[in-house]
């Protein structure tokens, strides 16, 4: 049976809240202030906390500020209950690591769906975690072992569909390493058309080049969807890479692979018919698919990867399609036969 600590100061949402949690078969836990909440969080380490922002002496704030510094409950996942709806409030919380909002007053259905979505959501990371632990069990080095501890000591950020990870310009304040979802790298043409330069999925590495050329990126990174990733700090990790020749091969191999793929669409760009780019971003796509020969992309996001109009997406797919190498559901691509797309003639 799953744990909820509700933390909430007004009795009747706490307690109404607890009542259809327990109905569904969860545990409930019930504190009606930030400073009791701290101590039932601590002690009983509950599988997810629904938090109000406004609350005397400690706030929903100082709780996830608190929370997120002890290595038990840092965690844990942890929603927002708020009748806030301004930007900055949104913001602020996100950036500060919660990973949803409730909107008071919710329904019964929109609590039980926020709680049920986040806790499958912790089950999914836990197995991409472990996918994450596999491949540096390679690195079989105290510094390995750092590395790590660099991971497994932090909550992952929770970024949503659409929310900017950096700006062009920005100083790289560490590594990015994606563990759920997906995250687009853009340039912005002097005309004003939108580039996509790189797709990054779980395990990828995010902003690689900048952080060892500690320059400024020279791209602006927005998520594709609902995505959480680590931030390894940069000094940490720059300190690895001179220490670890493993380490520093690793990261050399990545780099390696995003420097090739942009050579690539480079190439693509300049000497390619918009069938053959279009179809070389299918096939692209679909390596990096978690499943086999199924994408899901709009008609907009390969426009920005292949450099030509949307229009001319949508009739390249429809011609693809009427010669049987796809079949197209809305933003569901299935590439029927990927060696015919390969061999389209430029």
């Amino acid at each position: 049976m799953n744990t909820i600590l509700i933390i909430e100061d007004d009795a009747d949402i706490r307690e109404s809240s607890a009542e259809i949690l327990e109905l569904s078969g969860y545990h409930v836990l019930q504190a009606e202030g930030g400073k009791s909440g701290v101590q039932l969080a601590i002690q009983y380490q509950p599988d997810l906390i629904l938090c109000d922002i406004v609350m005397p002496k400690l706030d929903g704030y100082g709780v996830l500020y608190l929370l997120a510094k002890n290595k038990a409950t840092s965690e844990i996942p942890f929603i927002f209950l708020t009748a806030k709806t301004e930007r900055d409030d949104f913001r602020k919380g996100m950036e500060m690591g919660a990973d949803d909002y409730l909107t008071k007053p919710y329904n019964d259905m929109e609590l039980l769906n926020a709680v049920e979505t986040r806790i499958r959501k912790q089950r999914r990371q836990h197995v991409h975690y472990q996918s994450i632990f596999k491949g540096l069990e390679t690195i079989d080095s105290a510094e390995g072992m750092e590395l790590k501890e660099l991971i497994t000591d932090k909550k992952p950020k929770q970024i949503k569909k659409k929310q900017i990870l950096y700006y062009e310009g920005d100083h790289p304040q560490g590594l990015y390493l994606v563990v759920e979802g997906s995250v687009k790298t853009i340039k912005i043409a002097p005309d004003g058309r939108q580039l996509i330069t790189g797709i990054y999925k779980p395990n990828d590495y995010i902003g690689m080049d900048a952080l060892i050329m500690d320059e400024p990126f020279k791209d602006t990174a927005e998520a594709v969807e609902q995505t959480s990733l680590y931030l390894l700090p940069k000094e940490l990790v720059l300190n690895l890479i001179n220490k670890s020749q493993k380490i520093s091969r690793q990261f050399i191999r990545a780099l390696c692979k995003n420097v090739q793929e942009k050579e690539e669409q480079l190439l693509e760009l300049a000497y390619l018919s918009v069938r053959k780019r279009l179809a070389q971003v299918l096939v692209r796509l679909s390596k990096k698919s978690p499943v086999s020969q199924q994408l899901s992309v709009s008609r907009e996001e390969l426009a920005e990867l292949a450099g030509i109009a949307i229009e001319s997406v949508s009739r390249t797919l429809t011609d693809f399609k009427d010669r049987g190498m796809i079949e197209k559901n809305g933003s569901m691509i299935q590439l029927l036969n990927v060696d015919k797309l390969s061999k389209i003639r430029n």
